[in-house]
């Protein structure tokens, strides 16, 4: 028979288990206080505030009373003014803008002799959802701006239809597919996952094994023992990169337009980035447990505030702050500006001098962490 005395012994044992052990009662209560705050405040799929570059060709009351409804819009942030097109270009293809509204020469001149001429909306539609909401307002935000300014004009230009046209231009994924934004993305996500899970039960399958103390008996040092356990795993992330470039170019038919050795270097410093965030884990972790909850808690927001799920400019200020904190965050911009934008490595300067940084942060705390566990 079912002895009730016997299941509240085994209860109160799993009791003082779980207040034992305390990493473990921590992260289950954090894992979804954390999911809650991400999914119902930091998640957004309705961008607002784009950052914008305009450049002007034409300054006649029309430009002046489009440049002010832009301003006043809440889907476009108005960043830059640019005088050519070689310098909007490039702050399209940084990622500095996501887009490029050109007014043409004697636009309000043609306008006026029934030419109907054209203002260009060059979008970076890499993330086809981003630009999506844009797209669709930039329209009705050009036919508010004007509408003021046609009243004064002749009557048989605020008829029917509008004088002018916008045409778009989506630059990078003309058709909007999906996979051009997902797959690359995916070569960030999949290294996170697999580098920092592998180095992170790095020093505790040490621990219980029982082999960690004779690890410390030996004259090795804190930097050698990371070195020598971490670079094994280089090789495994490289086969893992071919592996998924070979299917964005051969399966998914994605193009490469860059630099390969710009990629190259960048995939090197995330791989060391993300191997030293696993080894970070596993000085602090006491179990292989709790090295995989620990792993886990730093991936999710590794894919929800990175931009691969959601448009990165679509989330409020403090969650893109976190967001820049993030290796996958710059990563994935490095792999899609290179991929789909043609970078080089003077192009990701700005993505790859903040994943150089987290990676020596991440060391440094490695070793130090290292160091006071041996005392």
């Amino acid at each position: 028979m079912i002895s009730f005395s016997r299941i509240g012994a085994v209860f109160i044992k799993e009791v003082v288990q779980m207040r034992r052990d305390r990493p473990t009662f921590a992260i289950m209560i954090m894992v979804p206080i954390m999911q809650l705050t991400l999914f119902g405040f930091a998640i957004n799929t309705d961008p607002r505030h784009l950052p914008t570059a305009v450049e002007l060709r034409d300054d006649g009351p029309m430009t002046r009373s489009l440049l002010a409804g832009l301003r006043q819009s809440t889907y476009v942030e108005i960043v830059d003014i640019v005088h050519s097109d070689e310098e909007g270009e490039q702050l399209l293809r940084s990622g500095k803008v996501s887009f490029l509204i050109v007014v043409p020469e004697s636009f309000e001149a043609d306008l006026v002799r029934g030419e109907r001429p054209e203002i260009l909306v060059a979008a970076d539609a890499s993330d086809p959802v981003a630009a999506s909401g844009v797209v669709g307002a930039i329209g009705e935000i050009a036919r508010r701006a004007f509408e003021p300014e046609l009243e004064r004009l002749p009557k048989r230009l605020s008829s029917g239809a509008p004088p002018y046209s916008v045409v778009i231009h989506r630059q990078y994924n003309p058709a909007g597919v999906t996979a051009f934004n997902i797959v690359p993305g995916l070569l960030g996500v999949i290294l996170t996952m697999t580098m920092t899970m592998i180095t992170s039960i790095a020093l505790t399958r040490e621990r219980e094994r029982g082999t960690y103390e004779a690890l410390l008996s030996t004259p090795v040092r804190p930097i050698e023992v990371m070195v020598g356990k971490t670079t094994p795993y280089i090789l495994v992330g490289a086969i893992q990169t071919s592996i998924i470039l070979l299917a964005a170019l051969y399966v998914f038919n994605i193009p490469f337009a860059g630099d390969p050795l710009a990629l190259l270097l960048a995939i090197s410093i995330f791989i060391l980035t993300n191997l030293m965030l696993g080894y970070l884990i596993s000085t602090v972790a006491k179990t292989q447990m709790q090295a995989m909850q620990m792993t886990f808690f730093v991936f999710l927001p590794s894919i929800l505030l990175s931009g691969f799920m959601f448009p990165f400019r679509a989330m409020p200020g403090w969650a893109q702050a976190i967001g820049e904190a993030i290796p996958n965050t710059h990563f994935l911009r490095i792999v899609r500006e290179i991929m789909l934008k043609g970078a080089g490595v003077s192009d990701i300067a700005g993505d790859l001098g903040p994943l150089l940084l987290i990676l020596l942060v991440l060391a440094l705390l490695a070793l130090m962490r290292f160091q006071r566990t041996l005392d």
